[in-house]
């Protein structure tokens, strides 16, 4: 058993990652911003596993508050990431890239030497791509310390709570009938289950022989273009219809516009400017290396019948849904 510090716990990830450390034995320190925060990490939990876990509070922005929450760990599995913002990418770059630097020195002070770091699949450092730039640059940063580092980069993650195929969902139930696709719907993913992932996780932690100096990318057994993937919502929804393709520049000019206003909007511009660039990988990957076979996708995703708020695990739905 290690003590590890899980930074993200709170987001989609990290809460699909704590329970599965926590079953593989480990001790988790969970870093939380504010009281608020830790009281949902715990909540999601159920009630035999919160013993296991320790809150601490900091923010990976903000350096002077990591030493007290990386004393006495064993191990880093650094997850805490935005994937948009409304400034440009200042955001972005302020939580993906600094704050991973913030992690990574932190660590390094204390003298932890395992960083397990969750990168991205399809990021490169182009400063016209503010998301992937942030990843890529923060993916940098983790492989040229001289920790025992792993980098992880997964593409799209499907499971309850995930971002993309619930937003997909959002538009389904807004525009019934008609569902519209960014260009051609023709960008290539490789979604991967998100119970797969933090299975990798825990096999990485349990392997450093294996994992230590190297990046893997990881995705599902098959790849899926947009329009495939939008396809395969509405049929887990039972919703019929007809997929309509739009011109980028089109969803571009409109989501800018929310952006400058700051109203939601599904998709924001740098995202939409990602969808240049493939996000694929080997298809083997996870087989070879970790010796299982990712689940398909396909008739797997009922989670989107189900808005984002009863999405939650029993044990935090009544506070989530306002009870």
């Amino acid at each position: 058993m290690s003590t590890i510090l899980l930074t993200g716990a709170s987001g989609f990830v990290g809460s699909h990652v704590l329970p599965a450390l926590l079953d593989a034995g480990h001790r988790v320190v969970a870093l939380s911003r504010t009281p608020k925060t830790g009281e949902t990490i715990l909540r999601r939990l159920s009630p035999d596993r919160r013993d296991g876990v320790e809150i601490r509070y900091g923010d990976v922005t903000d350096p002077a508050t990591l030493p007290a929450v990386v004393a006495g760990v064993e191990a880093v599995v650094n997850l805490v990431a935005i994937p948009r913002d409304r400034d440009r990418g200042a955001s972005l770059r302020l939580v993906n890239t600094e704050g991973t630097r913030n992690i990574v020195e932190a660590a390094r002070a204390a003298g932890v030497r395992r960083f397990v770091h969750q990168g991205a699949m399809g990021v490169e450092d182009d400063p016209a791509l503010h998301y992937a730039s942030s990843k890529a640059r923060a993916e940098r940063i983790v492989a040229d310390t001289d920790l025992d580092w792993t980098i992880l980069k997964p593409s799209l993650l499907w499971g309850e709570r995930d971002g993309f195929f619930n937003i997909i969902a959002g538009l389904v139930r807004w525009s019934p009938g008609l569902v519209p696709v960014p260009g051609s719907g023709g960008a290539r993913f490789q979604p991967l289950w998100i119970a797969d992932l933090a299975r990798v996780h825990v096999a990485v932690l349990a392997d450093p022989a294996a994992t230590v100096g190297r990046t893997f990318e990881l995705g599902g057994p098959r790849y899926w273009t947009y329009r495939e993937i939008t396809r395969e919502v509405m049929r887990a929804m039972g919703r019929p219809g007809i997929i309509v393709p739009m011109p980028v520049p089109l969803i571009s000019l409109v989501a800018g516009a929310a952006e400058l206003v700051r109203l939601p909007f599904p998709v924001a511009t740098d995202q939409l400017r990602q969808l240049r660039l493939d996000n694929i990988g080997p298809l083997d990957t996870v087989e070879r290396e970790f010796g299982f076979e990712p689940a398909d996708m396909a008739g797997r995703i009922g989670h989107v019948r189900r808005r984002m708020r009863d999405q939650e695990p029993a044990t935090d739905r009544g506070r989530a849904a306002g009870g």
